[in-house]
């Protein structure tokens, strides 16, 4: 089975959002792109995330060719969602919403708002390939980008700047719990399964070794390429294990922000699927140095992130 995971860039018919393409030839050329990348990386389920217009999702799906089952999470205030499109069906389709019990109500500017719960709600579907259900999550969480008052993006006021950055920490920390929590209970039951498998795949706006993506992990120890990896032991049915350190290390990215090679999105699995993974890369789409204007490249084609993916045997 090769899943994969890929953030599509404001995937928006013509003029429907922002950073939506402004005309039909420019709509039809980032669909062309998507579908070629796509074809050649020939995923039986990707986990996606900036779908804006459900109308693109399927305009994409046609594009690709063959048969398609998506699935979609409720918008964000910028009106895009996670979702999921898979060659087999998808089902147990739910969202991820709530942040774990007790986590308070994170701040998220300076007029004092909260959000309870995950701004950008992911998504949670299972596909099933020889007898072996596999539950995987499409999450995308709070960008480092920062969210200041009148829609801007930057500041010269280096205070607020620090504010902000705190704001979109807290909510990422936030979300990621929230997102740790819903994969602590489907582990409860499918973790130690061998005819199951869980997997958390998307743009987790965050490195390998950051706080917010380690917070994934679940309990520490055995990770992949330490000397515990292939020793069992109890924490075992509660671990995901990130897929990161296995690809080939020049290709360890998925986008270039300011000329820097970053690795933000992620694929990582539960213990009854680690040990069979064969294969783990990123691409094949070559992708720009971008800054921090989302309308930078409305009306260019393709996407600013790779697409990762994993091949494991089933």
């Amino acid at each position: 089975m090769r899943i994969a995971t890929w953030n599509l860039e404001n995937l928006f018919t013509p003029n429907a959002g922002t950073g939506a393409p402004t005309g039909q030839a420019a709509y039809e050329g980032k669909i062309a792109a998507l579908a070629a990348t796509i074809g050649t990386l020939a995923p039986d389920v990707l986990a996606v995330q900036e779908v804006g217009s459900p109308a693109a999702l399927d305009d994409l799906a046609t594009a690709i060719g063959g048969t398609w089952h998506t699935e979609l999470a409720d918008p964000d205030e910028r009106s895009i969602r996670c979702g999921i499109i898979s060659r087999l069906p998808l089902h147990d389709v739910e969202q991820v919403t709530a942040f774990p019990t007790g986590l308070r109500p994170v701040q998220v500017d300076d007029t004092g708002t909260t959000i309870t719960s995950l701004g950008r709600p992911a998504l949670k579907a299972t596909v099933t390939m020889r007898g072996t259900d596999v539950h995987l999550i499409s999450a995308h969480l709070k960008s480092k980008l920062l969210s200041l008052p009148d829609g801007r993006f930057s500041t010269t006021d280096e205070d607020e700047r620090a504010r902000y950055a705190v704001y979109a920490l807290d909510r990422r920390a936030a979300e990621a719990a929230g997102v740790r929590a819903y994969a602590t209970g489907l582990l409860a039951t499918a973790g130690a399964s061998a005819a199951q498998g869980v997997v958390v795949a998307g743009d987790l706006n965050d490195e390998v070794q950051a706080a917010t993506t380690q917070v994934l992990l679940g309990p520490p120890g055995s990770e992949i390429g330490t000397p515990g990896f292939k020793k069992p032991d109890a924490g075992d049915g509660q671990r995901l294990w990130n897929l990161a350190t296995l690809i080939p290390e020049k290709e360890r990215y998925s986008r270039i922000y300011r000329g820097r090679r970053e690795l933000i999105d992620h694929i990582l699995v539960s213990a009854s699927l680690v040990y069979d993974v064969a294969a783990v890369g990123a691409g094949p789409a070559v992708v720009p140095s971008i800054a921090d204007d989302p309308d930078a490249r409305r009306n260019e084609p393709g996407s600013d992130h790779r697409p990762i993916h994993a091949d494991v045997v089933i």
